[in-house]
């Protein structure tokens, strides 16, 4: 059975910092891809950042290029996004996801979602 566990959301000021943390299980040692997303009531979901866990290759939305960081942790079966300088547009439920996508930002080719986690940018 294959889960996905975050974490590490909260309540931030502007200009910030969260490490968001995704623990997945159940994968074993294939290759796959690990994205972050997020939604705020309102909006659509948004392809924040992914990566692949053999090579590490990532991608980023232009929203968060320069300010997100997504890497791993292979031995702990961990995948992070710290989150600097955060802005008020920023908040949202983050969720992380697993899959095998053609287009990595596209939350509708992952099959595994974890349950959220709420990131709250405020002064």
């Amino acid at each position: 059975q294959v889960q996905l566990v975050e974490s590490g959301g909260g309540l931030v000021q502007p200009g910030g910092s969260l490490r968001l943390s995704c623990v997945i299980s159940g994968l074993g040692s294939i290759s796959y891809e690990i994205g972050w997303f997020r939604q705020a009531p309102g909006k659509e979901r948004e392809g924040v950042a992914s990566i692949k866990s053999s090579d590490g290759f990532t991608h980023y939305a232009n929203s968060v290029k320069g300010r997100f960081t997504i890497s791993r942790d292979n031995a702990k079966n961990t995948v992070y996004l710290q989150m600097n300088s955060l802005k008020p547009e920023d908040p949202a439920v983050y969720s992380c996801a697993s899959g095998w996508p053609t287009l990595p930002l596209l939350g509708d080719e992952y099959d595994y979602w974890g349950q959220g986690t709420q990131v709250t940018v405020s002064s």
